[in-house]
């Protein structure tokens, strides 16, 4: 059995719009400049707090606690009012997935346990992931604790997992808890920084990551 674990913003649902109004927002409720898109979207992937502090190292511990505040109250209403979508073919490979005998799936993600879940029941992937690893219970990646405790959950050793993330984060999270990753090129960091970070692999589109996959789970070419 193998245990394939996706990043889910920018891997998998494509919520910039939500994030980057969110962080403008945030960055407006306490009357301070808010960094430029590829600033914002640079820390996508990391826990909110942490996100902020890199963003505006600058500012105290009491000002960038507003600022979380003001982003959680006005993503919830974007997400309310429009969920984030799915990166087209995302959810058919996902189901694909889910449907074999021979894997698991997980999610190891920034978001909070509630924009998760609202996020899976709004796209009707419900029941298709064996572990979800969240940042309300974790440190920020690219800490390793949200694998170690999908590994510990699911049984499955690093060795018969692999790591799928956007981000340098997601790359450096798998590396630290020794399991393999790809790297897809559709999110927020360059290909440059996934590599450059040791992902195994890099894939261009959904049909490349189902092909590595295959690979992955053993089945010939």
């Amino acid at each position: 059995m193998k245990l394939i674990v996706f990043d889910v913003d920018g891997t998998i649902s494509d919520s910039q719009a939500h994030i980057l109004h969110a962080m403008s927002l945030g960055f407006e409720a306490v009357s301070a400049p808010m960094p430029g898109r590829d600033a914002v979207l640079s820390i996508v992937g990391l826990s909110l707090p942490e996100a902020v502090a890199r963003l505006a190292p600058e500012l105290d511990a009491a000002t960038q606690a507003a600022i979380v505040t003001a982003y959680k109250h006005s993503y919830m209403d974007s997400r309310a009012a429009s969920p984030a979508p799915l990166y087209p073919g995302a959810g058919d490979l996902l189901h694909r997935l889910a449907a074999r005998d021979d894997c698991l799936l997980g999610v190891a993600t920034g978001k909070s346990r509630r924009g998760l879940d609202a996020l899976i029941a709004h796209h009707g992937l419900g029941g298709l992931f064996a572990t979800r690893q969240v940042a309300d219970n974790h440190p920020s990646k690219p800490h390793p604790a949200m694998l170690f405790e999908a590994l510990a959950e699911t049984g499955i050793d690093a060795r018969d997992a692999v790591m799928i993330g956007d981000t340098s984060f997601d790359i450096d999270m798998a590396r630290a808890a020794g399991i393999p990753s790809i790297g897809v090129s559709w999110g927020y960091h360059p290909v440059g920084e996934l590599t450059a970070a040791g992902a195994g692999r890099i894939v261009t589109d959904f049909a490349a990551l189902e092909a590595a996959l295959a690979e992955f789970l053993g089945e010939s070419a």
